[in-house]
């Protein structure tokens, strides 16, 4: 939910006022600020539901909300088994959060903590689900440590707002709310020794020379005397894909390959023929 999360918010519209309160809001012991630097609009309960549908919640995972408002969207995480982290810089908001906890019946508070802080400082590398409900200004701004501190295949989930030219893996719209989602991609970029299985059973040796922007992947794969531009490449979490196409006596085909360390494994798939192994070591940037 949108909420106040950092010490500026010169580039968002309006701040929160009582008018925004909701009916279900009544008789709680800590009303909505009068005033903030970051408006706190809280995100509607069937919406929670979908946004933690949408990026596949379940026991295994642990969900960072940063700006958690009164903490709905972490506790509805634990409720399906999850594990969870809200972050938020307003004190009012955090006691909110830790008395929504109490009331949120059994289960719940032993998988739950709320952080008061700024969203820029908490460390993320725990996380497997973000969710966001913040401006498009702060998303481009956590873009970076999202991009360089969260594991690949992390799931980001925002409601409603962009992350600029990184664009969604993913976009539905639940309730008249538009929800996107990233993974976050592997850094595979680099040079990479590998012998790829052909249908006729020769093991050919390729170089693949990889550039990644965000979850796209572009490069070339030298293959004998051919040096052959990769085509439709992407990234996804930990998987990457790509086509070749044939070049004299090289089987053209799709590659697919899951990123393990510092090696590639994987399948390569011809028209009309089974699929075949395929390998990859990193052997520089």
């Amino acid at each position: 939910m949108i909420a106040n999360s950092v010490a500026t918010g010169s580039d968002l519209p309006g701040t929160g006022s009582p008018a925004g309160r909701r009916s279900s809001d009544a008789g709680r012991p800590f009303p909505l600020a009068r005033r903030r630097d970051v408006p706190y609009v809280p995100t509607a309960e069937p919406v929670v539901e979908a946004l933690l549908d949408f990026a596949g919640v379940g026991p295994a995972d642990v969900i960072y909300d940063l700006g958690c408002g009164d903490g709905r969207v972490v506790i509805a995480a634990a409720r399906r088994g999850a594990r969870g982290v809200g972050v938020d810089i307003d004190r009012l908001r955090i006691r909110e959060c830790e008395w929504n906890t109490q009331r949120a019946g059994p289960g719940v508070a032993g998988r739950v903590r709320f952080v008061r802080g700024s969203l820029f400082d908490v460390d993320l590398r725990e996380a497997t689900v973000l969710t966001l409900y913040l401006m498009p200004s702060i998303n481009r701004r956590l873009r970076p440590r999202i991009l360089r501190e969260m594991a690949a295949g992390t799931r980001v989930v925002s409601n409603y707002f962009d992350m600029g030219d990184w664009k969604p893996d993913a976009i539905v719209e639940r309730h008249k709310r538009v929800l996107l989602l990233w993974k976050v991609p592997a850094c595979v970029e680099g040079r990479w020794s590998c012998v790829a299985m052909q249908p006729d059973g020769a093991r050919r040796r390729m170089v693949l020379s990889l550039k990644r922007r965000y979850q796209m992947l572009a490069g070339t794969a030298r293959m004998g005397p051919y040096e052959i531009p990769i085509h439709d490449g992407r990234v996804d979490g930990k998987q990457i894909m790509f086509e070749l196409p044939r070049r004299g006596d090289i089987t053209g085909g799709r590659y697919e390959a899951t990123l393990e360390g510092n090696c590639l494994r994987g399948t390569f798939h011809a028209d009309g023929t089974r699929a075949t192994p395929w390998f990859g070591a990193r052997t520089g940037p």
